[in-house]
C-alpha cells in the first residue's frame, strides 16, 4: 500500500525541465522583461529643464549692455571760447576792420578806401580800467564850458550808442558824476514812441543822448534829430551781455551802425568836427 501510495506521487510529479520552478520563470519570465525594456519609451525632458531657451534670451541682453554709442562732438560755441579767454579792450582798428568786412561786397576797392578814418578822429579807448563817468571826464575834461555854450534844439552834444533799451537806463545811472547838470534824453524804442521823443528834442535843449541805433536812425530820417552839432560819439564797445555778445557782434545791431554812419557820420568824423570814442 505504501509501494502504491509513493509510485502514484512520483508519477504524479513534473519531470525534465519543466519540474523546475527556476527554469520555468527564468524562461518565461526572461522574455517578458526583454519585451518591456524595449517598448518602454524614454521619457520626454520637461520644458522647466529646456535650459537652451533661456541662454537664448540671455545672450542679446549681453550684447546690448556691451554696446557703446559714440557721442556726438558738441561744437563750440562763441560763448564757450569768450568765457575761457580773457577780455580785450577795442581799438580804432577793430571798427575800421569791421567796416571794410561788411561793405566789400557791396563797394569797389575805392569806395573801401574813402570809407578809411582818419586816426586824429578817434578819441583814446577804453582800457577796461575806467567806468563811464571816468571815461567822460578823460576824452572831454572841459564838457562844463562845453555844455553851456549849447542852445541847440533837436540836437546833442554828446551821444552814447548801445545795444538795448535796458543797457541805456544802466548807462545813464553809471554816468551821475559826469553829466552833473546836464540834460539827457533815453533814445531807444522800448516804452517810447518815435513823435513823443521828437516833440522832447523840439521843446527844449538836451545835451546828453543815449539810445540804440535803431531808433537813433529813425529819429534822423523822420527829421527829429540833428546829427551836425554833435561833438562826440562814443560806443559801448565792450560790454557783453549774457551771452557774452559785443554789440557789434550782433548782426543786427551793427548793420544799424553802419547805416547810421552813413548818415552823416562818416563826413563829420572826417571833417574832424565830431570824435569818436570805444568805450
Amino acid at each position: 500500500m505504501a509501494d502504491d501510495l509513493g509510485d502514484e506521487w512520483w508519477e504524479n510529479q513534473p519531470t525534465g525541465a519543466d519540474s523546475s520552478p527556476e527554469a520555468s520563470d527564468g524562461e518565461g519570465g526572461g522574455d517578458t522583461e526583454v519585451m518591456q525594456q524595449e517598448t518602454v519609451p524614454v521619457p520626454v525632458p520637461s520644458e522647466e529643464t529646456k535650459q537652451p531657451k533661456e541662454c537664448f534670451l540671455i545672450q542679446p541682453k549681453e550684447r546690448k549692455e556691451n554696446t557703446t554709442k559714440t557721442r556726438k562732438r558738441r561744437k563750440k560755441k562763441i560763448t564757450d571760447v569768450l568765457a575761457k579767454s580773457e577780455p580785450k579792450p577795442g581799438l580804432p582798428e577793430d571798427l575800421q576792420k569791421l567796416m571794410k568786412d561788411y561793405y566789400s561786397s557791396r563797394r569797389s576797392v575805392i569806395e573801401l578806401e574813402e570809407l578809411n578814418l582818419p586816426d586824429s578822429c578817434f578819441l583814446k579807448a577804453n582800457d577796461l580800467t575806467h567806468s563811464l563817468s571816468s571815461y567822460l571826464k578823460e576824452i572831454c575834461p572841459k564838457w562844463v564850458k562845453l555844455r553851456k555854450n549849447h542852445s541847440e534844439k533837436k540836437a546833442v552834444l554828446m551821444l552814447i550808442i548801445c545795444s538795448s533799451a535796458i543797457r541805456a537806463l544802466e548807462l545813464i545811472r553809471s554816468m551821475t558824476a559826469f553829466r552833473g547838470d546836464s540834460k539827457v534824453i533815453k533814445l531807444f524804442a522800448k516804452h517810447i514812441k518815435v513823435q513823443e521823443q521828437v516833440k522832447l528834442l523840439e521843446k527844449r535843449v538836451v545835451h546828453l543822448g543815449v539810445g540804440t541805433p535803431g531808433r537813433i536812425k529813425e529819429l534822423v530820417k523822420q527829421g527829429g534829430f540833428n546829427l551836425n552839432p554833435l561833438k562826440f560819439l562814443v560806443f559801448d564797445w565792450n560790454w557783453r551781455d549774457q551771452k557774452l555778445r559785443r554789440m557789434m557782434d550782433i548782426p543786427e545791431i551793427r548793420k544799424e551802425v553802419f547805416e547810421l554812419l552813413e548818415m552823416g557820420v562818416l563826413s563829420l568824423c572826417k571833417s574832424e568836427s565830431l570824435k569818436l570814442g570805444l568805450f
